[in-house]
């Protein structure tokens, strides 16, 4: 028995209970499927349990929930899983921290978060969670790290990472707190490591090749975010000798990269990142050693692909000379330059290059033009870089040549000396996957002094971590101090040996974990093939645009090399990508630290979860920014309220049967109200297929005002059978309707009109293409020639009719008060123009 008011505290949990005892989101394998129905994967990027969902959270598991909702609702075989990306750094703070174990820490958090997340009413496939943190998860990911040593996929070299010497460990960029240590409040500086790399870079040109597969499926800005990180770039590479000294090494070469070498004969100067391994060679003084080691500082603290905000530099005291000019070239040291960018060093043109004019004229340095236009004078003394195409001058035997196809020629000067030649480079460096942590995935590697890197035998598979680790904070990874666990045998020698003690970046975990929901509990392998090939690849992957250049990019390289290992099939493994928009509050994204944040369980305790879900899909198109608005909230559970006050005083019309649509006779008012149903039918199947929540959101709306509206006219309009039948349509097709978005509140009804099944097993209702044939149009209104409104009219309505409604409308009226109406002019099918003096 339905009862009279709208209690979300009394239904929601109803049938939240209901779903999970009846496994009613539990995906069937296609090839299981008794129905044989198209499959839709569905995933939203899965969650770090970090303690309490927000509601960021909400905004995007109800995106995923309502696409999946309508997916299923339209006939398809639907899996929406959910997992826990479940390493990571903060639950090793929280162990320093509270001394509590980053295990029970994140178990415990997880619990948390599920519980919060199922009072959201998502209908996740429960059965195929994931947690990354255990080892029936990792075990796996062990596997395929083996298998990309084997392929030399993986390798380990030394690059800089951030180091506090008081705690004597390895910071991540977000440890580092305006150049200090998070924790001791140390100077940080800077150590070479040792770690492990994935060769992302072989699969660069693969990685580019496939936006063109993805192109109107992703967003367009993800894919040039993309574009931007792989960084293509056709140039020439160039060798500068350095000046000869005593030393042997003053015979190596600087190597730099340039898509403009027909401005070679401008260079007036070299500079070098502060990593470039001749940096410190180079440094002629004790001065510029310790400024070296500042900028090393200042560049290790950026986060990578972050630019310097100022542009500094110093002069080494070493020249280096022009390949071509065989003049002497001063060498400089920049924050601007960095390793992980072409080759560490690049060649200064001022003339020709705005950041080398900016960093020339604050240190002096000369000014060369080499480059002009062909139909005008270049004004000098130059007030910025000249960067177009044009002639050459002042080249040397290149001098009067067109620059773009000189470009080629200077190639093959440089060639023909061994100090250069025309070349491919990429701005994509390789993935370091290491980490000097505890709570990740163990690399599965041993160290032996006889038989040297050996990894980890597949059937001694996984590598767990230690659980007896003590976490201080100091000393650097606890994983070093854990001898049990270090402390091994070489599976091939049987002779003492040293454990790998990195563990993997939590990205790792993230780039194939789509692949493992297909078969969670597939204990041969990391992925049963006839199911991957039944579900890949996702049909819809929903996350945040921060993801685009490194998880999505991961992922796309990872499943390339499956592809070619043959562990999936097909190109890419998400169809389309939806990245939503941010939930901010006064401005700014929720935080603590601001106080700004809105817990979903205050909303969800308040109002109830389908309120939360409505607002969270209404108040803006997913793809925006979401301005959390109180009255917003208030005004979408009002809607919730409206509608079950709607249903509530009519419930009796669906225990009785309906008489045949061809037996009753439907006035004007009656089939305003069914053209009204269809249109928003029509309107959110249409939304819907385009994921404008907001907009289908709102139709439904439209048709609740619209019955309302009847009803202030005549309380009894729905009284005759001709009124129960319009009446019956417009509440079925609505609470059908919205059911992908307000869940709960859709069952109760359902229920309540008498179905046995539930909604969400029902079927997506159809319009009547005839009862939304067009006839009417929008009449615009204006008062002296200026829009004031505008006005759906029947196009029945008479010259009188429009007049009488348009001088009637309330804006109108605000805008004529006191005037006199002089005319008004009608515009058949288009505007009324009142003319007031």
């Amino acid at each position: 028995m339905i009862s009279e008011k709208y209690d979300p505290k009394a239904i929601e949990g109803k049938w939240q209970w209901t779903w999970e005892q009846g496994k009613v989101f539990e995906a069937k394998d296609p090839s299981e499927d008794p129905k044989k129905r198209p499959k839709f994967y569905c995933l939203c990027m899965f969650p770090y349990p970090s303690g309490a969902i927000h509601m960021g959270h909400v905004r995007n598991y109800s995106i995923g929930d309502c696409i999946s909702r309508y997916k299923r609702m339209r006939g398809f075989n639907v899996l929406q899983p959910i997992g826990w990306d479940a390493f990571g750094l903060p639950a090793e703070n929280a162990a320093i921290s509270r001394g509590v174990h980053p295990k029970e820490w994140t178990i415990l958090n997880i619990a948390q978060m599920k519980k919060e997340l199922r009072s959201i009413g998502i209908g996740y496939d429960w059965n195929r969670e994931l947690t990354t943190c255990l080892p029936d998860y990792y075990r796996w990911e062990q596997q395929l790290f083996n298998r990309f040593f084997r392929e030399g996929l993986a390798y380990k070299k030394k690059s800089l990472v951030n180091w506090c010497s008081s705690c004597e460990t390895v910071l991540a960029n977000e440890q580092v707190q305006d150049g200090k240590c998070w924790r001791c409040d140390s100077e940080v500086g800077t150590k070479e490591v040792s770690q492990w790399y994935l060769k992302i870079t072989l699969y660069a040109d693969q990685l580019l090749a496939g936006h063109e597969q993805l192109r109107g499926l992703w967003p367009e800005r993800v894919l040039e975010m993309q574009k931007h990180w792989i960084g293509r770039s056709e140039g020439c590479r160039i060798l500068f000798p350095l000046e000869k000294k005593k030393e042997s090494s003053a015979n190596i070469p600087i190597e730099v990269f340039t898509t403009r070498p027909d401005t070679l004969f401008g260079v007036t100067f070299l500079t070098l990142a502060p990593a470039h391994p001749l940096a410190d060679h180079l440094c002629t003084g004790d001065e510029q050693k310790k400024q070296l080691e500042e900028l090393k500082k200042e560049v290790a603290r950026r986060n990578p692909g972050e630019e310097a905000t100022t542009k500094t530099g110093f002069f080494t005291g070493s020249y280096c000379i022009h390949p071509l000019g065989n003049q002497r070239v001063p060498i400089w040291v920049g924050n601007f330059v960095v390793m992980e960018y072409g080759t560490g060093a690049v060649m200064g043109v001022p003339a020709h290059d705005q950041r080398d004019f900016e960093f020339a004229k604050q240190h002096g340095l000369p000014i060369r033009t080499v480059v002009v236009p062909k139909s005008k004078k270049l004004n000098e003394p130059l007030t910025e870089a000249y960067v177009e195409s044009g002639e050459l001058v002042d080249s040397g035997p290149f001098s009067g040549q067109d620059s773009e196809s000189s470009k080629r020629q200077i190639a093959e000067a440089l060639k023909k000396k061994n100090l250069g030649n025309l070349t491919i480079q990429y701005k994509l460096r390789d993935w370091g996957i290491s980490r000097q942590r505890y709570w990740g995935a163990p690399v599965p590697i041993i160290y032996c002094a006889k038989c040297g890197t050996v990894p980890v035998p597949e059937e001694d598979l996984p590598v767990t971590l230690p659980e007896n680790v003590s976490f201080t904070g100091k000393g650097g990874n606890p994983l070093d101090q854990a001898t049990d666990f270090v402390n091994t045998v070489c599976p091939r020698c049987n002779e003492p040996a040293r454990r790998e003690t990195d563990t993997m970046d939590t990205f790792v975990e993230s780039s194939w974990y789509y692949a493992r929901f297909a078969s969670p509990h597939y204990d041969k392998g990391p992925f049963d093939r006839k199911k991957t090939d039944q579900w890949l690849p996702v049909d819809c992957y929903i996350g945040g645009i921060e993801h685009a250049c490194m998880h999505l990019l991961y992922a796309r390289f990872f499943h390339k090399v499956l592809r070619d290992w043959e562990y999936l099939s097909g190109d890419e493994p998400f169809a389309r990508q939806f990245s939503q928009g941010m939930v901010v509050k006064d401005g700014a994204k929720m935080s603590k630290s601001k106080g700004n944040v809105v817990t979903p369980a205050s909303i969800i305790d308040r109002f109830g979860a389908d309120t939360a879900r409505l607002f969270s899909l209404f108040a803006a198109p997913p793809e925006k920014d979401l301005d959390w608005n109180d009255k917003g909230v208030e005004g979408c559970h009002r809607f919730l309220q409206r509608l079950w006050r709607l249903f509530y005083p009519f419930r009796d019309i669906f225990s009785r049967p309906l008489p045949s649509e061809n037996e009753l006779h439907f006035d004007d008012r009656l089939l305003k109200v069914r053209r009204k149903t269809h249109w928003m039918i029509r309107k959110m199947t249409d939304d819907l297929e385009a994921e404008k929540f907001n907009t289908a959101i709102s139709a439904a709306m439209e048709l609740v005002n619209e019955v309302y509206g009847l009803l202030s006219e005549d309380e009894k309009a729905f009284t005759a059978p001709s009124g129960n039948f319009v009446l019956h349509e417009a509440l079925q097709s609505l609470v059908v309707c919205l059911a992908p978005f307000s869940p709960h509140i859709c069952e109760e009804l359902w229920a309540a009109m008498g179905h046995k099944g539930l909604i969400a097993d029902a079927v997506w209702p159809g319009f009547r293409a005839d009862l939304i044939a067009v006839d009417t149009f929008l009449l615009v209104v204006q008062v002296n020639g200026k829009v004031r409104d505008r006005v759906e009219v029947t196009k029945q309505a008479t010259q009188q009719e429009i007049e009488k409604l348009a001088l009637a409308l309330p804006k109108i009226v605000s805008h004529i008060q006191g005037k006199k109406v002089r005319q008004v002019v009608y515009v058949p099918g288009r505007l009324a123009n009142i003319v007031v003096a």
